[in-house]
């Protein structure tokens, strides 16, 4: 592990280490305190009995009240402080964990991966607010009690001692048996939650085509899957907890019936049996308790270490020095983009340069890589190999927030957060810019559409935006490119949606980032998105395969279509001769 990521890991935990080790001292306050019960039973039996005095009952009983309010009162305090310490690691964490959250697709994690990161949180700081944390900090003064048994008598102690023991080795077994079935209890939850999630943004589809019943039976399959591993979770958790509790019941009535024959014996005294029994009790709590809570004990500790491995994958990567702002030139240099999860390569050795001022259009058959090229200038996904540069600095040269200032991406699927019109317009600036909002509304030629609504700019849209029609979602998605002025304008597809009237803004806007030295890529099927642009790409089976002036390139392709339909016309005339020939 390097130096940086052990510093990240220290840092995830840092101030916990003095509050864990106050919590051990107090918790071996309260335990101490545990033991008044014990002491009680043994004054009322041994001195107030025997003495017939009333004020000595009633003064053991005052001192035990007392003792046991103290106890109580540091319970609380404990209690109070472990969810605390959640609550604290919750808001150091989450945010961290979120934004990994929100990088793990473009590596080809799925959603409810990605999501699964944000439920590690909320499971650490869940175990921290219940029983469990409170048994493994009683665990260490369990030989407190075994102590204080032993002194009544020996025998005692060491019939303590090995229903301890016992209850350990259950607890140790427990935690090998289930240790296999929580990573695959995970993934199948993680499988299951993929499935349902799948389903949810497909419900359009499910619905109108039918075969919703089927996708809900495959979801029904990928849960069955995880009820199985869920369930002999529990059965293990389950079986081993009641063993440990009948285990504790027959120590309880073996301490009491070894007690009784000691005292017949004469070698302890009456008060000493209940005071071994209820110390008996007290030590071997704990170990049951750990037993029953084992389940989230091992889910708690699995998803720490997971959001230690989060934290860590961020600490790879240093803040890089701040550059200057990009004004000149977009070089990309024999790049090689490769799927994330798969590996399979979609693009390779692609190079062209851009210079401000200048549009370029990127045309060829779907699955040819276009999209995927689009993919790599904005950084969503790593090249393989090459390198994209702004100014002859490479994009990994810029961290996320510094390079989206320079960069207005409209994606071929338009996608709203659930927000009003100006926070989405805006990209969810604290302080966004209220004049810079409405020029970049009305480059996208949405201003009067916006203003039109109820609300206007503080209409909110809901889920991803589907109470607006596609052309509305993309119009908006065009203006939150373009706000701020970046400097290179990445659009995939953007008329895919647009009438007339949008095309036309849509050509303005390409227009107007040209006009103040921008560059724009342009990913295109209709040629009516190619109207402002100087330069045209063909892509195509992952290769560019021409790279020039529109008219050149486009000619080029408009002949080479002709000739193809005339050798397709000529071999289909050729076709029915033979045909009437052979007839």
């Amino acid at each position: 592990m390097s130096s940086t990521r052990r510093k990240t890991a220290e840092q995830l935990t840092k101030g916990f280490r003095s509050i864990f080790l106050y919590l051990f001292g107090l918790s071996g306050i309260i335990n101490i305190l545990a033991l008044t019960g014990a002491f009680y039973m043994l004054q009322i039996y041994d001195r107030a009995l025997t003495s017939g005095s009333i004020p000595t009952l009633l003064a053991i009983s005052a001192l035990a009240i007392g003792l046991y309010f103290f106890q109580g009162l540091f319970d609380v305090i404990r209690s109070q402080i472990l969810v605390r310490i959640g609550a604290r690691l919750d808001r150091k964490v989450a945010p961290i964990a979120h934004q990994v959250a929100v990088d793990m697709p473009r590596f080809g994690f799925s959603t409810a991966e990605a999501l699964e990161r944000g439920r590690d949180v909320d499971t650490v700081r869940g175990f921290l607010g219940s029983q469990g944390p409170m048994a493994l900090f009683d665990l260490p003064w369990m030989p407190l009690f075994l102590i204080f048994v032993y002194s009544l008598h020996p025998w005692l102690g060491a019939l303590t001692a090995g229903g301890a023991f016992v209850l350990t080795v259950l607890t140790i077994v427990t935690e090998l048996m289930t240790r296999r079935l929580s990573s695959a209890t995970n993934q199948a939850v993680i499988a299951r939650n993929a499935i349902a999630d799948s389903n949810a943004r497909n419900a359009e589809i499910l619905k109108a085509m039918g075969f919703a019943g089927r996708a809900v039976a495959r979801f029904g399959r990928a849960n069955e899957d995880h009820l199985e591993l869920q369930t002999r979770t529990n059965d293990i958790n389950g079986t081993f907890g009641a063993i440990s509790r009948v285990l504790r019941m027959i120590l309880q009535s073996a301490v009491l019936g070894l007690g009784a024959f000691l005292t017949i014996k004469g070698e302890i005294s009456a008060g000493a049996i209940i005071a071994a029994s209820v110390a008996s009790a007290r030590a071997l709590a704990p170990i049951d308790l750990a037993i029953g809570n084992w389940k989230s004990v091992v889910s708690a500790r699995t998803a720490f270490a997971r959001l230690k491995e989060t934290a860590m994958a961020l600490a790879d990567s240093d803040k890089p020095l701040e550059l200057p702002a990009p004004k000149a030139s977009l070089k990309v240099e024999n790049i090689t983009v490769a799927a994330p999860g798969s590996g399979r390569v979609l693009l390779s050795e692609v190079a062209f340069e851009l210079k401000a001022g200048q549009a370029l259009g990127i045309v060829g058959p779907s699955g040819g890589g276009k999209t995927t090229l689009v993919r790599a200038l904005t950084s969503v996904w790593p090249v393989l190999r090459g390198s994209v540069r702004l100014d002859d600095a490479e994009l990994t040269q810029w961290d996320d927030e510094a390079l989206g200032k320079f960069f207005g991406y409209l994606p071929q699927e338009v996608a709203l957060l659930d927000a009003t019109i100006d926070e989405n317009i805006s990209r969810l600036e604290e302080v966004p810019d209220a004049r810079a909002i409405v020029e970049a509304s009305n480059a996208a030629g949405v201003h009067e559409m916006i203003v039109r609504m109820p609300d206007g700019y503080r209409t909110e849209l809901g889920p991803l935006g589907v109470s607006l029609s596609g052309g509305q979602r993309q119009r908006i998605g065009l203006a939150r490119a373009l706000y701020g002025n970046p400097f290179l304008v990445v659009l995939d597809e953007p008329n895919s949606n647009l009438d007339g009237e949008g095309e036309a803004a849509l050509t303005a806007a390409i227009e107007g980032v040209k006009n103040r030295g921008g560059i724009v890529v342009v990913i295109a099927h209709r040629p009516s998105a190619l109207a402002a642009v100087d330069l045209v790409a063909v892509i195509q089976n992952g290769k560019m395969t021409a790279f020039g002036p529109k008219d050149e390139i486009i000619g080029k392709t408009v002949r080479r279509d002709e000739t193809a339909a005339e050798n397709q016309q000529h071999k289909a005339t050729g076709a029915r001769l033979s045909a009437r020939v052979t007839t």
